[in-house]
């Protein structure tokens, strides 16, 4: 990663404070295990693959925060450009647009402006990573029945950010020089989704045509 390109990352313009995991705990060895593989530049394909051995669920968690803690820094770097006026739909195109249903206050899909989506969406995730019935941090207490139902409707949403970043502001994180480094990260969260059949396949659809570019 470039100088100026880490400057811009460690700004820490996330939106949210990272979630960490609990030092001694199986998921922080995990998440070490998974941050190694990457840094030492092993595909990216054999990365996501889960250990022998090791618990679905677990997997699963490391990465779902990782991914949210990583895509909230991306939207982070471009939100000042994402407006209300530049993008008043929350949008991938002119063909996909989408609406924010939380069951609390918007209880049908409501057409929202992309940055209050984003922010409703960063806001709903933060609630469910940090909701110890959902992510236990404690050794031995297990994981709700409907864990991988939930982490499967993060992880969609959290695609869609890439929708949006990818299709209305690529110009700003190309002017930053952090192509690369959005290129690698939407590359991860690509292959661990498809990996582990975690997002429905037309969901994917709006950057079909980028991801047979980049992934295959």
């Amino acid at each position: 990663m470039s100088i100026a390109l880490k400057q811009v990352f460690n700004k820490d313009k996330t939106f949210r404070p990272k979630r960490k995991f609990e030092p001694g705990t199986q998921r922080f060895e995990l998440h070490k295990r998974a941050q190694a593989s990457l840094n030492s530049g092993v595909d990216l394909k054999a990365a996501v693959q889960l250990p022998n051995g090791e618990d679905l669920n677990d997997w699963v968690a490391v990465h779902v925060v990782d991914f949210f803690n990583r895509i909230n820094l991306i939207y982070g770097t471009i939100c000042e450009f994402c407006t209300e006026r530049t993008c008043p739909v929350m949008s991938g195109g002119p063909k996909y647009e989408y609406r924010w249903q939380d069951d609390l206050k918007y209880k049908k899909p409501t057409a929202l402006p992309a940055p209050q989506y984003m922010n409703l969406l960063m806001d709903w995730i933060e609630v469910q990573i940090n909701n110890e019935d959902i992510f236990p941090t404690s050794v031995g207490v297990p994981f709700p029945k409907n864990f991988l139902q939930i982490c499967k409707k993060i992880l969609c949403r959290l695609f869609r950010v890439f929708v949006h970043v990818y299709i209305h502001h690529f110009d700003r994180i190309i002017i930053m020089g952090a192509e690369a480094h959005v290129n690698t990260c939407y590359k991860h969260f690509y292959y661990f989704v498809t990996e582990l059949n975690v997002i429905d396949r037309k969901e994917l659809e709006p950057l079909k045509e980028m991801t047979a570019r980049m992934c295959h």
